[in-house]
């Protein structure tokens, strides 16, 4: 069956656009818990830990995963088919920006799925910032795991922005939430670096003790779920610029007819 922009007619529908809300609403919550979780680290290495063991218990309960993976393919085929059935990407630079930091939270996602649930199912490695750190550390990383971070909080905090912005609450509460979009993630990146402080002794001790079995067995987990990572990302990437020329070539086709006198259907503003 050939698939073009008019056989998706209904995805600008109200019910299609609440689906989508509803899903980023769920990233944007697991976005903000991870920045939580972070936090934490300017208490202490354990409370970090505490709330970390906390986290993983949610999000890898049944109910958890579901609701979070679920969430995730929702919304992004969801913002993939109303990427291609736009008229034009001359938007504003807000709506660009908006929907190109959306694009990179599969890049968080899959990075989430491969480090913490295949790293569980291949290897009975349960996430703990201390061997998460250490090889972010050792991988010379450090910086990564927040700069996935931000894009994703910056497309949810805006898109919520967009949904909510004349409610009269949101506008009484603007202020406040804004104070805490802005100051959330600087707690996160200072209990990071704290943590990244604290355990860069141990990560330096290791590289000039040489490398010790479990270190060893390390090193060798994190290149087997690097390269599978990579896999996913590169598919990913490959989706993503499959939308695009697709699009492209419908927008063509649009144009020939329009100049050929055939009425033009298909994406919508």
């Amino acid at each position: 069956m050939a698939f073009s922009a008019e056989t998706f007619p209904t995805l600008q529908s109200p019910l299609l656009r609440q689906w989508r809300l509803a899903s980023g609403q769920v990233l944007w919550c697991y976005i903000a818990l991870h920045f939580i979780n972070h936090a934490f680290g300017l208490v202490s290495l354990d409370a970090a830990e505490a709330a970390l063991k906390l986290a993983a218990f949610v999000w890898q309960s049944l109910p958890g995963t579901l609701l979070l993976y679920g969430a995730a393919a929702t919304h992004v085929v969801l913002a993939l088919a109303s990427l291609h059935q736009r008229h034009t990407l001359k938007l504003p630079p807000a709506e660009l920006l908006r929907i190109g930091f959306g694009l990179t939270i599969p890049l968080l996602l899959l990075g989430h799925v491969v480090g913490t649930r295949v790293a569980y199912e291949w290897f009975g490695d349960a996430p703990h910032y201390r061997r998460i750190v250490t090889n972010l550390i050792r991988s010379g990383n450090t910086g990564w795991q927040l700069a996935l971070l931000a894009p994703g909080w910056a497309h949810g905090c805006m898109g919520l922005n967009v949904a909510f912005r004349h409610h009269a609450w949101f506008q009484r509460w603007r202020p406040a939430l804004l104070a805490a979009a802005v100051g959330l993630p600087l707690l996160a990146a200072g209990g990071f670096w704290v943590m990244t402080r604290e355990l860069a002794g141990v990560a330096n001790a290791v590289a000039n003790a040489g490398v010790a079995p479990r270190a060893l067995l390390d090193v060798i987990h994190q290149q087997q779920l690097g390269n599978l990572r990579e896999r996913l990302l590169n598919s990913y990437l490959v989706l993503v610029g499959a939308v695009l020329v697709s699009r492209m070539g419908f927008a063509w086709r649009r144009e020939r007819r329009a100049r050929i006198g055939v009425p033009a259907r298909g994406p919508t503003p």
